[in-house]
């Protein structure tokens, strides 16, 4: 089989790729295509119908790019769009590509903490959608998940806020504080770069980091998928493109992963 198809991995904005980057380092060889739909951020405050219609457009495109496998690593596309995206569009369209989402992997590696009681750090509309706390039900039924929406954190990590972030921290982790919990789950791809702050205000809690989950998540389903890995293209490549790039973005870009060069695409 040849060998000409890429992995695409997909974010609402440029959180995302904290976790193409990661995948990147632990798998080279493969050639990737980073989209990120910064022109529609925050997907947090958005409802369920527009988030998937968002979500299915990005699809199309990385599909139409090349991309068999797209790792959709925006929590909030996961919550709200994942499942209808496989079982419909996918089955429908394109039954031969495979789109993979971060919220099971991340809850099994949360989970092998033996941890009974998790805290969760996302925006609204993951939280709303109760989507971690369904998938733990099935997952352990006894541990107890504290969800905390943080609708304010995303913009201000995109948009450069980052003095006063340390604040505004303190008083979301509170209700997990109180309730003591033992491990905390980053539910947003943007707050990878939260880390810092979360070990020095939540020293006690283990911390489940979504660039640290998914790469080994990915290789292992790659192990277990022989044909999808025989698919893929292996020249190193790593392209990056967005919706809109403004000056904010760009900034943020360089400060936080030392991006120097967005691609913009009016694909939506």
């Amino acid at each position: 089989m040849k060998r000409n198809k890429k992995i695409g991995v997909f974010d609402s904005g440029l959180g995302g790729l904290f976790i193409a980057d990661s995948i990147r380092k632990q798998l080279p060889n493969f050639d990737y295509l980073y989209l990120g739909d910064t022109l529609h951020l925050p997907y947090g405050r958005r409802s369920d119908e527009a988030i998937y219609d968002l979500s299915e457009k990005a699809m199309r495109y990385l599909i139409g790019e090349g991309c068999d496998l797209i790792v959709m690593a925006c929590n909030t596309a996961s919550a709200a769009a994942l499942r209808k995206l496989q079982q419909g569009f996918l089955a429908r369209e394109f039954p031969d590509k495979r789109i993979l989402g971060v919220v099971v992997p991340t809850l099994e590696v949360a989970i092998e903490h033996n941890a009974k009681r998790i805290g969760l750090l996302a925006t609204q509309r993951t939280v709303h959608s109760n989507i971690y706390d369904l998938e733990l039900r099935k997952l352990d039924p006894d541990v107890k998940m504290v969800s905390v929406a943080a609708p304010l954190l995303v913009p201000m990590i995109e948009e450069g806020g980052k003095k006063y972030i340390e604040r505004v921290l303190e008083d979301y982790i509170a209700p997990m504080k109180e309730a003591q919990v033992q491990s905390v789950i980053l539910g947003c791809t943007h707050y990878v770069a939260l880390k810092k702050y979360m070990k020095d205000l939540m020293p006690e809690a283990a911390l489940i980091s979504q660039d640290e989950i998914i790469p080994d998540k990915l290789k292992d389903y790659l192990k277990r998928h022989p044909e999808m890995e025989e698919r893929l293209s292996q020249a190193g490549t790593f392209e990056i493109q967005v919706t809109d790039a403004n000056e904010n973005f760009k900034k943020s870009a360089r400060d936080l992963l030392g991006v120097d060069h967005l691609m913009t695409r009016a694909i939506y």
